[in-house]
């Protein structure tokens, strides 16, 4: 008798854990297909949260903390694409790659703040920051005059950030 009742109790666990997986894990999936629906490029949003483990089991603040580290991360590619054309841009150049590496040195800023903000619960700093970032990437784009050696990674940013604060938004 002793040995069915702990038969029972172990088949009816498993049988509620299998269940309780069942129900959790695609609404764990959902949450970053809802989110990105809410977004400017709801297919890149999705492609960027995926890749990272942590989106499944985020809420919307945890998402954009994510899409900030991708903010970063990117930007990072940008600066090191910089640090690599300061050796071999033209001259007339020069100083408009100067100024992508400040206003890449800005966005940087702009990602150390949207992340406190996020942390200390407050979208709106978020949302300001990365539209700076936006800002920051045009102004480097447009300092070439139409000739940027930066454009797919400015272009990235500006994607990426759009993204971002679209998410931020959600938290209102």
């Amino acid at each position: 008798m002793l040995k069915s009742l702990a038969l029972f109790v172990l088949i009816f666990c498993t049988t509620l854990v299998v269940t309780h997986s069942q129900v959790i894990q695609p609404n764990r999936v959902n949450i970053v297909q809802q989110t990105c629906t809410k977004t400017p490029f709801p297919a890149l949003c999705i492609q960027y949260l995926n890749a990272d483990p942590k989106s499944s089991t985020s809420n919307v603040n945890g998402l954009a903390l994510i899409m900030v580290n991708v903010i970063k991360s990117k930007a990072n590619i940008a600066v090191n694409k910089i640090n690599q054309l300061t050796r071999s841009i033209p001259p007339n150049q020069k100083g408009a790659l100067m100024l992508c590496s400040t206003r890449y040195t800005s966005i940087m800023g702009d990602v150390l703040l949207a992340t406190r903000a996020l942390q200390n619960g407050n979208p709106k700093f978020a949302v300001d920051n990365a539209n700076d970032v936006v800002i920051e990437a045009n102004s480097c784009e447009d300092g070439f005059f139409g000739k940027s050696p930066l454009t797919a990674e400015n272009n990235v940013m500006r994607d990426a950030s759009a993204i971002t604060s679209a998410i931020c938004r959600l938290l209102f």
